[in-house]
């Protein structure tokens, strides 16, 4: 897990991070010892980036992970949270909302304006116990998520001041780098056009299976701007499961998965390994953050991350028209 710098804020991060969704109850229920089982393994292995949401187990993660880092040195980690949800306390919280199996009372409400930021930020640095998390993204802004609420939210952050509250944060050293922690690439390039970020959490649009991020990877190269890949496996298709983008994979992206997996076979290469080392090809990309439930998945992620591929491979791949042309390798 090699360390990789960010020139302009000198974050440094490892090049594999721990997502925390997982941690948070995704899907299924994680169990206490299975998310403190999980980060060890990751920080046995030399990961030192953690990222996590409050809307993550609707603020477990953040707590679990909050209470693991006390464990250690301040010095020796980076962390990254999130805000654009408030969490408001609601008993009427039960199973399975928004995909988390066991949610904590508390009912997010997205709040992207200033002062919805800046209670996000103070809630999130007492759930951690930390005075200054390093990175803070803005969770989920985008057309895609929010419909027809996207102008409002969009007008909270620009206008109402969200950005705002984000540089000051910055300024007065309370955060060390700033961005938006997404799923849609096209509102990065909204937002570095409006507001002087930082680095940015992109999930699923940079991967072995789609590139159509490229043009925004290639401005935020050329501006500076750090990615960190999140969902490198597409949600589990390039790792053996049937899910794309959190729901249940198109069958003609299940075919283009089998032609991947079957082109890495030809090379010896496991598609798992292909896909956690490919983002980090571009150079606009500073890590790639896996969710992991349970040590023994952070054990398959490392082993995969460091695997050793074949002269060309890449070359390959794109000569047989199964990476994009003007990707990087």
């Amino acid at each position: 897990a090699t360390p990789r710098r960010h020139a302009r804020t000198g974050v440094t991060v490892t090049a594999l991070g721990l997502g925390g969704a997982q941690m948070g109850g995704l899907f299924q229920a994680t169990s206490l010892d299975e998310a403190a089982g999980a980060f060890r393994a990751a920080w046995d292995r030399g990961v030192r980036y953690y990222d996590t949401a409050p809307f993550y187990g609707f603020t477990r993660a953040e707590r679990r992970l909050g209470t693991l880092l006390t464990e250690q040195p301040r010095d020796r980690y980076i962390v990254s949270t999130k805000v654009g949800r408030v969490m408001v306390p609601d008993p009427t919280v039960g199973p399975m909302e928004e995909g988390y199996a066991d949610p904590l009372p508390f009912r997010p409400t997205f709040d992207y304006s200033h002062d919805g930021v800046l209670r996000a930020f103070e809630a999130s640095r007492q759930r951690l116990g930390l005075l200054a998390p390093d990175i803070l993204y803005v969770h989920d802004i985008g057309r895609v998520t929010h419909g027809e609420r996207h102008a409002h939210h969009w007008e909270q952050l620009t206008t109402g001041g969200g950005f705002r509250a984000l540089m000051r944060l910055r300024e007065e050293g309370a955060v060390r780098a700033v961005g938006l922690g997404v799923n849609e690439w096209e509102i990065v390039a909204d937002a570095i056009a409006v507001a002087d970020l930082d680095l940015c959490m992109l999930a699923g649009r940079y991967t072995l299976l789609e590139q159509d991020s490229l043009p925004l990877m290639d401005a935020c190269a050329r501006r500076g701007i750090g990615i960190a890949v999140a969902g490198a496996f597409n949600s589990g298709l390039l790792a053996g499961q049937t899910t794309y983008n959190y729901a249940e994979a198109p069958p003609a992206l299940v075919a283009r998965t089998q032609t991947l997996r079957a082109a890495c076979a030809e090379e010896g290469v496991r598609l798992e390994a292909a896909a956690l080392q490919f983002p980090l090809l571009h150079p606009a990309t500073l890590t790639v953050v896996t969710g992991t439930r349970n040590a023994a998945q952070v054990e398959a992620n490392t082993t995969w991350f460091a695997d050793a591929l074949p002269d060309g491979f890449w070359a390959r791949l794109k000569a047989r028209g199964l990476i994009d042309e003007a990707a990087p390798i």
